[in-house]
């Protein structure tokens, strides 16, 4: 399974950034796809998922900033961040597991398969 994320950048406090992950068809048709980010010195922590039923879910902290969504042209799952932090700062990942996500993003144990990584930096 490859997971291939892109729209990393910088901006200020309060800027936007999208960011996509790109997968295969086979996983965009059966795949639970979540973000997950990480700052140095921090655990990885989950940001937000989606799952072919449309489900999706959202750590406490990016909820009304940050919106999942899937484009099924593109086999793409974009994550869409506004009103950004400093806090926001890290390497954000996305991870694809079989299946349906459930009404949590889950832990990093459960996906299997993991992007690269792209960076955010927000100052």
């Amino acid at each position: 399974v490859q997971l291939v994320e892109s729209g990393g950048g910088s901006v200020q406090a309060g800027g936007s950034l999208a960011l996509s992950c790109a997968v295969s068809a086979v996983t965009y048709r059966t795949n639970c796809v979540g973000w997950f980010r990480q700052a140095p010195g921090e655990q990885r922590e989950g940001v937000a998922s989606i799952d072919t039923a449309g489900t999706t879910a959202y750590a406490n902290s990016v909820k009304g900033r940050f919106t999942i969504s899937r484009d099924s042209a593109k086999n793409t799952v974009e994550l869409q961040m506004n009103s950004l932090k400093p806090e926001d700062t890290a390497t954000y990942y996305c991870a694809a597991r079989l299946g349906l996500c459930g009404q949590r993003v889950g832990t990093r144990n459960v996906y299997p398969d993991w992007g690269q990584g792209t960076q955010v930096t927000v100052s």
